[in-house]
């Protein structure tokens, strides 16, 4: 792919959210963490005016391309699958398009192979966005509000959902 193709989020927040102006994005294409988020889309803490509810749902969906401060749990989901499982030699925060940059696809993919949730954080959003219970506690159920949101499976890692403690 031509360098002039790719568009990723850099420091220049701004030459980012412009490079949304005027072109089709096709397909967005992301995953699903354990927190459920999608593109470090993260619940909101719960803090300041969130303290004791989280953000409505228009609320969430308008946030844009911004630095965000990771979730512990999604800074231990980025230690364990991607960083060995120390989690001190993982980032903090991360740059990420916003709802604003996911509504501007035509498409939603989201891919679940099993190592970024378990088999029942796959069944909830999939249940919540089939149904339209959008809540911003569970980030990914807000795409029960786009158009054309397509998951896909890796069938084997659906698993059941079963308690075990260990």
């Amino acid at each position: 792919m031509l360098d002039k193709n790719l568009h990723f989020p850099k420091a220049d927040l701004n030459k980012y959210i412009k490079s949304w102006e005027g072109v089709r994005c096709a397909v967005m294409q992301g995953g699903q963490g354990d927190i459920k988020h999608w593109a470090f889309n993260d619940p909101v803490k719960r803090e300041g005016k969130y303290k004791d509810n989280p953000p409505t749902p228009k609320e969430y969906r308008e946030l844009s391309m911004r630095v965000v401060n990771l979730h512990p749990v999604t800074i231990m989901q980025n230690a364990r699958t991607s960083g060995g499982g120390v989690v001190t030699g993982v980032p903090t925060q991360a740059l990420t398009v916003g709802p604003v940059q996911t509504w501007k696809s035509e498409k939603v993919s989201i891919w679940h192979a099993g190592t970024h949730d378990n088999p029942f954080g796959m069944r909830l959003t999939t249940l919540m966005i089939s149904k339209k219970i959008a809540d911003s506690a569970v980030p990914m159920s807000l795409l029960a509000g786009h158009p054309n949101v397509q998951f896909n499976f890796y069938r084997p890692a659906i698993g059941a959902c079963s308690v075990e403690m260990h």
